[in-house]
Order: structure tokens, then sequence, then C-alpha cells
């Protein structure tokens, strides 16, 4: 890909972000493009080496606060012609249900994931309180003369269970977050990608 084009493309994938901002990202990759071909580079092993364009709007839409973006499309909004107020209004009845069960559904799904999480983890701490206990118990029976294998096996078992809940609960927590991070990149990437649409 030639760099007039790599930049081309990649200003128009920014037309969400305020336009101070596009220019300044544009300048910044046709400087990073022109310093790798002085370095003698090709200009298209200079441009694939800043990487594709998809990456490096992922990378941008990563970095933007997503309150900038929200900011910026609130004050990009057209005035509404008479026909849509109309449509808006006398479709309100239809669309506003979707709108609000779509959101709670989306809501629910996401604080059910984090409870899962810290269900996990409840149960976890609760395991390891058990094998200390099993221990305890174990160590008082032995003291007392009559020791209880029962409290030892139960230590043991709570012990392994939780090893093996551990791995669950840092793999159930990276997948939350992980999945967040996505979510967020996702609307961001929305948002960066439509200002243009919208003047």
């Amino acid at each position: 890909m030639k760099k007039e084009e790599f930049l081309s493309e990649l200003g128009s994938r920014l037309s969400g972000l305020p336009s101070e901002d596009i220019n300044e990202r544009i300048d910044f990759y046709s400087e990073a493009i022109d310093d790798r071909m002085e370095e003698g580079l090709s200009e298209e092993e200079a441009v694939s080496q800043i990487g594709s364009v998809d990456e490096v709007v992922n990378q941008i839409a990563s970095e933007t606060p997503l309150s900038n973006l929200i900011k910026e499309k609130i004050s990009r909004r057209k005035k509404l012609k008479a026909w849509e107020i109309v449509a808006i209004i006398c479709g309100f009845p239809i669309w506003l249900p979707f709108l609000i069960v779509g959101f709670v559904l989306a809501l629910v799904f996401y604080i059910l994931l984090w409870v899962m999480v810290i269900v996990a983890y409840s149960v976890e701490i609760s395991l390891v309180v058990s094998c200390i206990a099993g221990f305890i118990g174990a160590f008082m029976s032995l003291a007392s003369g009559e020791f209880q294998l029962m409290y030892l096996a139960i230590a043991i078992l709570s012990l392994g269970c939780s090893v093996l809940l551990y791995f669950g609960c840092v793999a159930a927590t990276k997948f939350s977050l992980d999945l967040t991070k996505r979510v967020f990149l996702f609307i961001k990437k929305k948002l960066i990608g439509r200002g243009k649409q919208d003047n």
C-alpha cells in the first residue's frame, strides 16, 4: 500500500474523531512513514511496518477516552428535519421498549458474568478455609490421642479442589476483563468511524 492511500484510508476511518485529532494522527503516521523511508525502506515496506489500517484504528480507539468520542458525536449532531422528528415521535411507542429491553438484557448479561466470577472466588475462599480447618482438626485430633483421618481427607480434598478452582477463577477473571475491553473497543471503533455519516 502506498503512503497516500494508507493516510487517506486512515483519515476516513477516523472520521468520528475531532478534526484536530485526525490531522495530528495523519501527521504522526506520515512522519513515521517518512522516517522509515529515510532509513532505506521502500514506500510499501515503510507502510507495512506501521501496520494495517485496522491495527492503527484499533490502537487509536484503545487510547481515546470514550467520553471524548461521545462529546464529539453529540457536538456533530445535525439538526433533524420535520419528518424525522415526526417519525421519531410516532415510532416512540415501538422503538423505546425495544431499546430499553436491549439495554437491560445487555446489562443483566454483564452483571451475571461478574456475579459468576465473584461466586467462583467465594467458593475458592471457602475451600481454602475448609482446608485450613481440616488440617487444624487433624492436628487437634492427633494431639488428643484419637486421630481422625476424616479431617485430613477433608483438608487434602479441599486443597486439591481449591488449587483447581484457582486456575478457573483466574481464567474467568481474564475472560470477563477481556470481554469488557473488547466491548468498549467495539463501541469506540463504531463512534470513531461514524463521524462522516452524521455530517
